[in-house]
């Protein structure tokens, strides 16, 4: 079977490796040249290292790329992690289909970072799915789709591992079904009534609104956090004084706090706590003018958070 790769990211690094692993004709890996890596590597530059074709990812999005899927004879296109939303034409140029691993259960987690979302909305299950695409962003049917559970140590980036880590065995079940009988790939139709849809948009622009529960500005600092990658949502930010200060990394501690939200308390070798609408949440880390630093030596008893300026610090 002839396969066409489109991805990005460690998602897409560790799908070639799996397709490598097989009897099937893997025919270019589609990439960005000049991508970042932040999440496990630069995928075109990985492919060509193992002697696989690059092609340039951005040809999906020309008509006329159908074409030469068609003479290069793919059966199947994968998408995995690529932002590019690919031409009508393109998808329905495979001769068995072009499918998509997307990072969350469909079709309630569709669009962008669903990892992120998730833990930010404190979701307990996640989960990945493959399905068939169409000319509509994550709207195909549902071809295979796995669930895991989430707990309250996961970050944005171990939610995102956790997908790639159950739908690489997807895969696998695709590529075999669609070799050995293409019409017992799994169709099942979307629900779209239950469909969610996420952009780029961050909760409250990363500011984090110490009125808030312990709890929820805890989950906004865990979403954000891809450590030691850049995160897709950038650093949680809030400001003492003019001093803008991004938050890495917190703990809920469990104790109530009877004073202004934002007010910071007591310090120690484990970092500063922070009043919260409900509780003190206990600061870890934070990043200071680019430098992350202990918050025991920029952080005093007594000193209040405000908003920072719009301009963030990641």
């Amino acid at each position: 079977m002839n396969v066409l790769l489109v991805g990005e990211e460690a998602a897409g690094a560790q799908t070639l490796k799996t397709l490598l692993a097989t009897q099937h004709k893997l025919v270019a890996v589609m990439a960005s040249e000049t991508k970042a890596a932040p999440r496990g590597g630069n995928l075109w530059t990985i492919a060509g290292n193992l002697g696989c074709v690059t092609w340039p990812a951005k040809l999906v999005k020309d008509s006329t790329f159908a074409d030469r899927i068609r003479a290069e004879q793919v059966d199947l296109l994968l998408n995995v992690h690529s932002l590019f939303v690919i031409n009508k034409d393109v998808v329905a140029a495979p001769r068995l289909g072009a499918f998509n691993m997307h990072p969350g259960p469909l079709p309630r987690y569709a669009g962008l970072n669903a990892p992120s979302w998730a833990v930010y909305r404190g979701e307990t299950s996640h989960g990945v799915t493959v399905h068939w695409m169409l000319a509509g962003i994550d709207t195909g049917p549902i071809a295979y789709q796995a669930l895991f559970d989430v707990t309250e140590e996961d970050t944005g980036l171990t939610v995102s591992t956790k997908c790639v880590r159950a739908g690489l065995p997807l895969v696998n079940q695709l590529l075999d079904t669609a070799a050995s009988d293409p019409q017992a790939i799994p169709k099942i139709e979307q629900d779209l009534s239950k469909r969610e849809y996420f952009g780029r948009d961050v909760p409250n622009q990363g500011v984090i609104d110490w009125t808030g529960s312990a709890r929820e500005i805890l989950n906004l600092v865990r979403a954000c956090d891809y450590l030691p990658f850049a995160s897709p949502w950038g650093m949680p930010r809030a400001a003492v004084g003019d001093r803008e200060i991004g938050v890495p990394k917190a703990v809920r501690t469990g104790t109530r706090c009877e004073v202004a939200p934002g007010t910071v308390g007591q310090a120690s070798r484990s970092g500063v706590q922070i009043a919260c609408g409900d509780e003190w949440l206990l600061i870890t880390s934070i990043k200071v003018e680019g430098r992350y630093v202990s918050p025991v030596d920029v952080l005093k008893p007594g000193m209040r958070f405000v908003a920072p300026t719009p301009a963030g610090a990641e």
